[in-house]
């Protein structure tokens, strides 16, 4: 893990690039008003500033399929633009959480100038004590290591949630998608429910079968044990509540799940011999 000096020595180097290629200055009008003129890279609690760039910002909302029925929440809002970018584009509510007062200021005058009053609120306050477990969809631009705090916080979140970070990732959570635009990069996660555990199930002409599970993060492995059979899981991932699943027996014998875990109840189909059996499971274990 590298230190906090060199993180903000990457963040510097970062904001040297955005200045330059995208022509931004410290007196540009689009990055303050009369009352508040922030800079490309002036220190805050725990990072410096850099603003995310609109490419980026329009590719982070596209990526997290924000709609008007969102909670976009955006963890370190500075200037208010991605949350404003939600509502104007997608016709979202949104929430932009920023500890810099003047900062915050900014941000709401630029939600009023924008006329999103009534979908974006700004609130000035530390993103590690602010709830924001009611979102659809989260947004950050935050160091690695403020990535890795947030991390149990962002797993525990409703299972189809959607996280979206600019730049930095958290270590093994692999992401779902990673998304780019000229001048920058980012990631995506889609908060994956808890499908581990033991699962019996019966199909049809009373055949039964037990699935074994465990998950590490949006991965699957485990066995299936079907009609006097063993499937060992080749392929298993979590989307959400989705769960898809492929097995392979030692005999070369191939079958495929896909199917949704609610609570203690897996719903789906299982592909065997080219025939579809619905498949309705419960959860012995987790």
């Amino acid at each position: 893990m590298r230190s906090n000096k060199t993180w903000i020595q990457i963040f510097c180097t970062i904001a040297f690039t955005l200045v330059s290629t995208a022509g931004w200055a410290a007196d540009d009008k689009r990055i303050g008003d009369e009352e508040y003129k922030p800079y490309v890279g002036q220190p805050g609690k725990d990072v410096i500033w850099v603003p995310t760039p609109d490419a980026m910002v329009d590719e982070m909302i596209r990526a997290a399929g924000v709609g008007p029925n969102d909670l976009v929440v955006d963890l370190g809002a500075g200037d208010g633009k991605i949350a404003i970018a939600a509502a104007l584009k997608r016709g979202a509510r949104a929430v932009g959480v920023e500890y810099d007062p003047s900062m915050a200021a900014l941000a709401r005058r630029n939600v009023l100038r924008a006329g999103v009053a009534d979908k974006v609120t700004i609130i000035q306050g530390d993103l590690f004590k602010t709830d924001f477990s009611q979102a659809t969809v989260v947004m950050m631009y935050l160091l690695p290591e403020l990535n890795m705090r947030l991390k149990p916080v962002l797993k525990a979140m409703r299972p189809g949630t959607r996280i979206v970070s600019h730049s930095f990732g958290m270590e093994s959570w692999i992401p779902d998608e990673r998304i780019e635009t000229a001048n920058a990069a980012g990631n995506v996660w889609i908060v994956p429910v808890n499908a581990q555990g033991t699962w019996s199930f019966e199909l049809a002409q009373g055949r039964r079968g037990t699935l074994t599970l465990k998950q590490v993060h949006q991965q699957l492995s485990g066995t299936l044990q079907l009609a006097g059979r063993s499937y060992a899981v080749e392929e298993g991932k979590v989307r959400g509540y989705g769960v898809s699943l492929k097995f392979k027996s030692a005999q070369g014998q191939t079958l495929s799940l896909n199917g949704q875990v609610i609570d203690k109840r897996l719903s789906g189909e299982l592909m065997e011999n080219g025939q579809r059996q619905l498949l309705d499971g419960t959860r012995s274990g987790s």
